[in-house]
């Protein structure tokens, strides 16, 4: 069904809500899954505190996020294609998961302001440009669900 999962994760709890709802269904599926972080521009200008993040540092942050997901699903017996990208979360996404072919593409789902929700979410710029399926990941998965996932030791181990 779902041959080819997208995970965008961003280490933060929604980001973590969406990993761990997205494993949970790629290991039903049994597919195979991509991990993508993106350094949005826009979030590393901060006018109102009239400071900059310099972007490496931003980038530096995010590669290890990308790590810290990609050893979660390594843990679950995946073998994640990981990926971090610079730009706008929705555009850069939506790209990733068209080159790829995903067939499924999981995003987190972060409460919004007024006028966040007048500009549109990710997960809804997403369902008007793809034509794979969405998932707005907002189902709390325990600590004890999650690590049920992972694959029962081998006799070998």
């Amino acid at each position: 069904m779902y041959r080819k999962v997208l995970l965008a994760y961003d280490g933060s709890v929604e980001g973590r809500r969406a990993l761990r709802e997205g494993a949970k269904l790629a290991q039903l599926c049994r597919s195979e899954v991509f991990l993508l972080a993106v350094v949005e521009v826009s979030s590393i200008m901060t006018p109102e505190a009239g400071l900059t993040i310099p972007i490496e540092l931003q980038t530096e942050d995010y590669k290890a996020i990308l790590n810290e997901g990609t050893e979660r699903l390594k843990a679950l017996g995946f073998t994640p294609t990981a990926r971090l990208e610079v730009g706008d979360a929705g555009q850069k996404i939506a790209e990733v998961a068209e080159e790829i072919g995903a067939h499924l593409v999981v995003v987190g789902h972060r409460p919004q302001g007024t006028l966040a929700r007048w500009f549109g979410s990710i997960g809804s710029y997403l369902v008007k440009r793809l034509r794979c399926s969405v998932l707005v990941a907002q189902t709390e998965i325990s600590d004890a669900e999650f690590e049920r996932l992972k694959p029962a030791p081998t006799a070998a181990e």
